[in-house]
């Protein structure tokens, strides 16, 4: 479960749920959790239920509140009681396995996305995004930021992002860089969403629609891109598997490796 891009659509909304669904985002998430005030949470989660009840064309998961609070546990109960299934379900404020583990038993079978956002999150990725059930991880940059007491610079976090996106790897399992929370930068936007992609991410999540083009942009193989790594695939296919030279480059197993991700994005 890979996605380019996943919009953020608050729970209290219902009238942008639609909407979201035509911004052209890879996924949509609707949001119970931080989106939402506390009063509003009983209302947001039944809206939410609503619109997963019907039929639907698009992939549309569901962020639950954490499920060491009341209200993630009444969002729980409120899926296991009814017949509705988003296609994921996004978990907050995961710092061990463990908060998985209800998840997972209520909802078997459904795949599941914790956010790593806080430092004991961020010291125990690798089991996190190793348990079972789960598809990827989001960063939460902003409640890391926010719990290290650092700023949201790129260069305060490459920590955590950098051990994220080795816990997915490790796990086999997808990633997704925090939101861009400057709607009114567009061009940082842009160049963040291509320094995630560089630094291993598969994706980014998205707090507007007018977001989510740049990311899909940034995470679709140009066809420069495509036809490059084709060349050297069958570079490699035609030295039977040996190491061989495509452009004065040496081509082996890792860059093979590369390219044939590329090829899977395209």
């Amino acid at each position: 479960m890979t996605f380019r891009s996943l919009l953020f659509v608050p729970g209290t909304r219902p009238d942008r749920f639609g909407k979201a669904l035509d911004a052209g985002a890879d996924a949509v998430c609707i949001d119970l959790e931080d989106a939402v005030p506390p009063a509003g949470k009983g209302e947001a989660r039944a809206s939410a239920l609503a619109f997963l009840a019907a039929p639907r064309t698009a992939v549309v998961g569901l962020r639950i509140n954490g499920v060491r609070t009341l209200e993630g546990l009444k969002d729980l109960v409120a899926l296991a009681e009814s017949d509705v299934r988003p296609d994921f379900l996004m978990i907050p404020k995961v710092a061990a396995p463990e908060d998985l583990l209800t998840a997972g038993e209520v909802l078997p079978g459904l795949p599941l996305w914790p956010v790593v956002e806080s430092a004991e999150g961020v010291r125990r990725a690798f089991e996190i995004c190793a348990a079972p059930g789960v598809a990827g991880a989001l960063f939460g940059g902003a409640d890391l930021s926010a719990d290290l007491g650092s700023t949201m610079d790129w260069d305060a976090l490459l920590l955590g992002r950098g051990t994220l996106i080795a816990a997915c790897g490790r796990a086999g399992v997808a990633s997704l860089d925090v939101p861009h929370l400057n709607l009114a930068d567009p061009d940082d936007l842009a160049a963040s969403t291509l320094r995630a992609k560089a630094l291993g991410f598969t994706g980014r999540s998205c707090i507007h629609p007018a977001q989510v083009a740049a990311v899909n942009a940034a995470y679709t193989p140009s066809p420069a891109e495509i036809e490059r790594a084709r060349r050297v695939v069958e570079a490699f296919d035609a030295a039977g598997g040996a190491a061989a030279l495509l452009d004065g480059k040496l081509i082996e197993l890792p860059v093979i490796r590369a390219a044939r991700r590329v090829l899977d994005r395209a």
